[in-house]
Formats: C-alpha cells, structure tokens, sequence
C-alpha cells in the first residue's frame, strides 16, 4: 500500500497488458506534458499506469462502478530507491519514496518481450533517480516498441 500521512493512497497495482501508445485512452494526454516523452504504458482491468522520462502517472479507478477515479503522480525526483525483481511469469517494480512511503507495480502474465521491456524501463528510471540522463538508444527502443533481444 501507499500511505500519506498514515491514509491510504492506492493499493498495489496488478498490470496485465502492455499497451501501444496508439491504444491509450485520450484523457491520457492531459497529465503527460509537451515536453514529456511517454516510454511505457500498462493496464491493469480498470486501471492505467503510464511510464515517461520524467515521471509516472497512475490512474486508479478504485471504485466498482468506475464514478471515482484517482490520479497519481510520481516525479522520478521523489524516488530513492528502485528494484525490480523477475520470475518466470511475473515481475514487479519496488518504489521507495524519498517521504519513506514504498509503492509496489506488479507486472502479471509477462512474456518474454515484456521483460525486455521492463528491463529498458527500470535502467531508463534508475537513471534519471541517480541523477543521469537515460540512454538515447533505451529510450527509443521504449519509444519505437524495439522489444527484440539485442
């Protein structure tokens, strides 16, 4: 979970299914700014979790009749530590909040592409949390969907 002053904010978030920038929903685009270039983005059954150069966007549809959705959004600046862990059909990504508050992405039914994928995606925001510049050729990659096992 991710608490703000002891509230909870989200619950884990359970992606199943990358998505192709052409198939994001159009609301998107308004919490992605001109400057921004989106890498990735997820699905999970109701939610969404974009993934750009500069930030991550979560938008979390928490309640069942979908009228309640929340937004969230985490500035790689306010990370301070990441890990990513894979297993055969699955993988998650570990956030460590700066304020101390851990969140939790899950990446479920993951193919073999889709680990090349997150492998680009984690080595793009580690760098930018350690204050460097992702790699021209990573980015790229994520922006292209180049996916193949170079």
């Amino acid at each position: 979970m991710f608490y703000v002053k002891y509230k909870e904010l989200t619950r884990d978030f359970n992606f199943s299914e990358y998505l192709k920038k052409s198939d994001l929903p159009g609301y998107i685009n308004h919490y992605i700014l001109e400057d921004e270039q989106i890498l990735s983005a997820y699905k999970t059954e109701r939610d969404h979790g974009v993934f750009t150069d500069k930030k991550i966007v979560l938008f979390d549809n928490y309640s069942k009749q979908k009228i309640k959705k929340q937004i969230i959004t985490i500035f790689y600046s306010s990370i301070s530590t990441i890990s990513v862990t894979f297993e055969i059909d699955r993988a998650e990504i570990n956030i460590l909040l700066d304020s101390g508050y851990p969140i939790h992405l899950n990446f479920i039914d993951v193919k073999p592409e889709d680990k090349v994928r997150l492998r680009l995606l984690y080595t793009c925001i580690s760098r930018v949390v350690s204050g460097r510049t992702p790699l021209k050729k990573d980015v790229e990659r994520l922006w292209n969907d180049e996916v193949n096992f170079k």
